[in-house]
């Protein structure tokens, strides 16, 4: 049977009422299984009645739901297949003139329990289907997510690729914002890798990756948008898991939670707990060479071992005041206690080697963090024809305390030697407190148009300061020069109007202007300077979307995009690490704007090809500043100039039979970086190939297997370049007692082959660095699930606050 694919899910999906689908020209349902989930990725073949001859068709989304174009007057039948379950054939219908459409509701296949029993077929459903708007990747029960983070999750997505620092890319672009349940979040490096770590894989339902997105969407982001959405349930009855898992990456770390969800009536309610302790482990060879110094290095060998424990509590609560509106609070805490041990040998050649120097520095940090979160919810669904009204209040307390010990001992080799021995302590208390509201509204226009307008203001305030001690003979003394006080304030106050409506039977229109206003003072008490900055900026974003054939869609679209630094980014405090290396921020850091064109072609709901190209202004990078004479290096986010990227991305999933499914991506990138240094103009570009290739293989005795295989070809990252590496990991499942317990293992990089290796040369001073973040792990985990009650839907909701992520909360 061949199967014609079209989806048209975001306009449609409102559309419930019979009458309403008996105008729109269209045939829509929803397939659940014998338990009432969802089941995904059936085959839904329109039939004429009389012969049973395939008249056109679709395969369901990830929830079961299919929207079919209606086929030309007469009677018809819906023929539901999937393997491992009975067809379903539905009672014949009419399509006429004056009803061109119909709402099948909900649908129920049942399991074929003779097929299941004899030959024991299990069904494997897509994990990556491609829509021509987004790439939808199925995360839910998958081996490899089990013990994993969300940050690991990503990095094995298509199109998606995670440099030395932690940022995410897509499609070979830097700049991607996350988004959780479907708000954005500004994190970038290692605040967005703790949050994302923080994140255990097992509650990921799936992952949306979309390279442009309309005005709707915050601006922030100028490589695409990946939302993560989270595991929600709802149905009558009572439901939960427990979970726990092992890990050994050089050090030793456990997870384990449960999650109980409960509904009775109009209250929906949910509670989960989750304790985790996360390690941390980096091995560095660093070598600096400098300018006008040739004979003088700086070799540096860096151990990094980390711990942080992790617990934290979420709750929720929905109230259906009727079957139109409801309420909503969720609440949340989350307790970090991480502690850091760096030490660092360092060999300082000066020429000669009479005057040669051994360092040995150690670094221990501790801090406490406390996150809290509080967000209120309406949902209000106006009328029948899916006009929608939506507000979220949400208030954030951010507060750590963090203090670290610098003891840094110098040994001379030469003839005439000494020892020199330091301690320095620091105190860094700094809190966040984050304030918004949002309001948005959704209202069909006509038959096919859809108007969406909304509102959000956001106030935040943020406290840091640094307090410097030198330490002699036991007692710390306050050291003034090295200490900061900064204080920063922003509003951003935003609006947009988008619509989207149908041209023809061909295609569709998406067209939106969205104007954001930022006000925003940094105050750095110590130093007595004040910063003030307000600009407003308008976002144009403009997509459309052409239907050559049921399986065959283009995707043509643009948008203005924006990042905002981080607010760490802006402090000017010197954070110390080493005695010849420290970061500090950057008050002149300007925001970056990115201007993004994309076409997307999609072939049966499967193939995807990309071809994009965007111009970013004032890239924010970080750049290395060396001082020959010290032998310092200050690492400083900055802005570059330009940068030019010109992408191509295949995503090419392939069923090899029913026991394997295999999933593949690849990545042609060109990246061209400019930077005025000096009254000179440094240049770095690169043409680089990335391909990542996962395989779902089912195995006898209801073992699933899964490979993932990953290269990175030489890449060029502000003024870095870095070499290409790859690595491969593997995992098994299998579930026990009726598909209750789960039972999981897997291993990450087996060969050791991730390692990064790169440097950056800026007007002869060198820096060469060659680390390893301890990818390699080994990982059990275990997961049991009960019931009460009717099973439980997964479903989405907004639960995650955009600037939280600025700040470096989750």
């Amino acid at each position: 049977m061949k199967s014609l694919h079209i989806l048209i899910f975001l306009l449609l999906l409102s559309l419930t009422n019979q009458a309403l689908a008996a105008k729109d020209g269209s045939l829509k349902g929803q397939v659940l299984d014998g338990r009432n989930q969802p089941l995904g990725f059936v085959n839904v073949a329109v039939v004429k009645a009389a012969d049973s001859a395939v008249v056109t068709g679709a395969i369901a989304d990830i929830e079961g739901r299919f929207v079919i174009a209606t086929p030309s007057p007469g009677k018809y039948k819906l023929k539901i297949s999937m393997v491992g379950y009975q067809t379903l054939l539905t009672a014949g219908f009419e399509i006429t003139a004056a009803s061109p459409g119909r709402d099948f509701g909900t649908l129920i296949m049942q399991e074929d329990a003779q097929l299941l029993q004899e030959v024991t077929v299990q069904a494997m459903r897509p994990t990556v289907v491609a829509y021509a708007d987004k790439v939808v990747v199925s995360v839910e029960n998958t081996a490899l997510a089990g013990g994993s983070t969300a940050y690991e999750v990503l990095s094995k997505s298509p199109g998606v690729w995670v440099d030395q620092d932690g940022n995410i890319k897509l499609n070979g672009k830097a700049g991607v914002q996350i988004m959780i349940n479907g708000k954005m979040s500004y994190l970038s490096g290692k605040e967005l890798q703790n949050l994302l770590q923080s994140m255990s894989a097992d509650n990921i339902k799936d992952l949306e990756i979309r390279a442009n997105t309309s005005a709707k969407y915050d601006a922030e982001g100028g490589a695409g948008v990946i939302n993560i959405n989270l595991k929600k349930h709802e149905g009558t009855g009572f439901n939960g898991s427990v979970y726990g898992g092992y890990r050994y990456s050089e050090l030793h770390g456990y997870t384990a939670g449960a999650e109980i969800n409960y509904k009775l009536k109009a209250w929906s309610s949910y509670a989960t707990v989750d304790v985790a302790e996360r390690t941390h482990f980096r091995t560095n060879l660093m070598q600096r060479e400098f300018d006008g110094q040739k004979d003088s290095r700086l070799n540096q060998n860096i151990r990094e071992e980390g711990t942080r424990f992790v617990p934290t509590m979420r709750f929720g609560t929905d109230y259906e005041l009727n079957k139109n509106h409801s309420l909503g609070l969720l609440a949340g805490i989350s307790i970090y206690k991480t502690e850091d041990n760096l030490r660092t040998k360092a060999l300082l050649h000066n020429g000669d080697t009479a005057e040669d120097i051994f360092i040995d520095a150690r670094n221990i940090s501790k801090s406490a963090n406390t996150n809290s979160t509080i967000n209120l919810h309406y949902l209000g669904k106006l009328d029948t024809l899916g006009s929608i009204l939506l507000f979220d209040l949400d208030y954030v307390r951010l507060k750590s305390q963090d203090r670290a010990s610098f003891l840094n001992h110098w040994d001379s080799l030469g003839t005439d030697s000494f020892v020199l021995v330091e301690q320095l302590l620091t105190d860094n208390p700094n809190s966040y407190d984050i304030y918004s509201a949002k309001a948005d509204f959704s209202k069909r226009i006509g038959k096919a148009g859809k108007l969406d307008l909304g509102a959000k203001v956001s106030h935040v305030v943020a406290d840091n300061e640094l307090q410097f001690y030198s330490v002699f003979d036991g007692k710390k003394t306050l050291n003034d020069t090295k200490s900061s006080h900064f204080i920063y304030k922003e509003n951003i106050y935003a609006a947009y109007a988008s619509y989207a409506t149908q041209l023809g039977e061909k295609w569709k229109i998406n067209a939106g202007l969205r104007a954001e206003q930022t006000k925003a003072t940094g105050n750095s008490t110590t130093l007595n300077q004040k910063s003030e900055r307000s600009y407003l900026d308008l976002f144009p974003s403009l997509s459309f979307q052409q239907t050559i054939s049921n399986n065959y869609q283009i995707n043509y679209s643009y948008n203005r995009s924006i990042n905002r630094p981080r607010y760490g980014a802006l402090n000017p405090f010197i954070f110390y690490l080493d005695p010849y290396t420290w970061v500090t921020g950057n008050t002149g850091l300007k925001p970056q704007y990115t201007n993004s064109f994309a076409v997307t072609q999609v072939v049966n709901q499967a193939y995807s090809f990309t071809l994009g190209y965007a111009v970013t202004k004032d890239y924010m990078t970080e750049i290395p500043e060396q001082d020959p004479e010290a032998k310092t290096t200050v690492f400083m986010q900055q802005n570059v100039e330009d940068l030019k990227t010109w992408n191509a991305t295949l995503v090419a999933p392939i069923q090899v039979s029913v026991r394997w499914q295999m999933n593949n991506s690849a990545t042609l990138a060109y990246q061209h970086f400019s930077k005025e240094i000096e009254d000179m103009t440094l240049e770095n570009e690169q043409l680089t190939f990335s391909v990542q290739s996962s395989h779902h293989v089912q195995l006898p005795k209801e073992v699933r297997l899964e490979l993932n295989a990953a290269y990175q070809g030489p890449v060029a990252y502000g003024m870095y370049h870095i070499d290409a590496n790859w690595g491969i990991d593997a995992g098994l499942k299998r579930s026990f007692f009726n598909d209750k317990l789960d039972v999981g293992l897997s291993i990450t990089d087996i060969f050791k082959t991730r390692r990064i290796k790169g440097g950056t040369n800026i007007n002869g001073n060198i820096i060469a660095s060659k680390q390893y973040t301890g990818s390699q792990s080994f990982r059990v985990n275990l997961r049991y699930r009960f019931s009460k009650g009717a099973e439980f839907k997964a479903s989405k909701r907004n639960v995650n606050l955009d600037e939280v992520n600025r700040a470096g909360g989750n």
